[in-house]
């Protein structure tokens, strides 16, 4: 019988593998219970190996980005947690392209294009992602979206291909690509940006993150916008409609500052957080005909 601890360490390093990892260390909600294994590779040919040998042994795992959009269970994962982290964020500019690896932090990439006056990525300053997820998710705020700059991805495919797709074939749409639909890995992301005024892109990122601290309860965990944007309407403005802001089933709460964002205010579980969204979705359903889809993504058995 195949030792699975032995042969991700034989693959992605010693270090890079961790047994029964608390996931509340790695997600923006600051919930979550252990996985079995936590792997880290070390770059795209120690993910790509990984992922081969995962899927011949028929192992379940799960990839993790900067974990700002996921819910875990507070029994954790019963599989490997695969995290493309800082091992895999490399950023690199040539004129007015970019090319960041996945696990390359949205406020970084952000950041390094201003500092190069590039404009067109003052959008993702403050949104608390990876490229990676990104792209699968097609990330936007304040009328910027990834499909607005992004060229093409390289992405690990489920017949164990690596291939580079041009933006206009990844389907990009409202928080929904062909990446995720396909369980494409992006591996990493070309953009094209504009040459800007690095005072003017400045002043924009500024106003972007004040409209943002001012808006948002950036100083409470949560996992962002917990519901999609329904057509029409607005998921915050619905739920303070129903009468819902600051409702709380235990450490989890709806924000009383933006009633789009669940929040965990202290020891909130995977269980609290559930439960929450039910009843939102529920009250939002009976009063106002609207159902609203998380945009919060679930990794685990959950018992709610």
């Amino acid at each position: 019988m195949i030792d699975i601890t032995d042969a991700l360490i034989n693959i992605c390093g010693r270090g890079n593998v961790f047994l029964k990892e608390p996931m509340m260390k790695h997600t923006s909600f600051r919930i979550g219970g252990p996985a079995d294994w936590f792997v880290s590779p070390a770059d795209s040919g120690s993910l790509c190996e990984a992922i081969k040998f995962l899927r011949s042994e028929n192992i379940p795992y799960f990839i993790l980005g900067n974990g700002s959009n996921l819910l875990v269970s507070d029994d954790g994962y019963r599989g490997v947690v695969i995290q493309i982290g800082k091992n895999m964020s490399e950023i690199e500019i040539n004129g007015t392209d970019l090319r960041a690896g996945a696990g390359a932090l949205l406020s970084s990439v952000s950041s390094r294009a201003a500092a190069a006056s590039l404009t067109g990525m003052e959008f993702a300053g403050g949104i608390p992602g990876s490229i990676g997820g990104a792209c699968v998710m097609n990330a936007g705020a304040y009328g910027g979206e990834m499909k607005d700059i992004l060229t093409s991805v390289t992405a690990l495919f489920p017949d164990g291909s690596v291939r580079k797709v041009p933006c206009e074939e990844l389907e990009l749409g409202y928080r929904s690509s062909a990446l995720m639909k396909n369980g494409a890995i992006v591996l990493e992301a070309e953009m094209t940006l504009t040459k800007g005024d690095i005072g003017e892109i400045h002043r924009t990122m500024d106003d972007l993150r004040e409209r943002r601290v001012s808006k948002q309860p950036l100083d409470l965990p949560s996992a962002g916008s917990t519901f999609k944007r329904p057509e029409g309407y607005f998921a915050g403005k619905l739920i303070m409609d129903a009468g819902l802001r600051g409702y709380a089933v235990g450490g989890a709460q709806v924000s009383e500052k933006h009633c789009g964002f669940v929040v965990n205010r202290g020891g909130a579980t995977a269980d609290d957080v559930m439960m929450l969204i039910g009843h939102v979705q529920k009250t939002v359903l009976d009063t106002f005909g609207v159902e609203l889809v998380p945009e919060v993504r679930f990794l685990g058995e959950f018992r709610s």
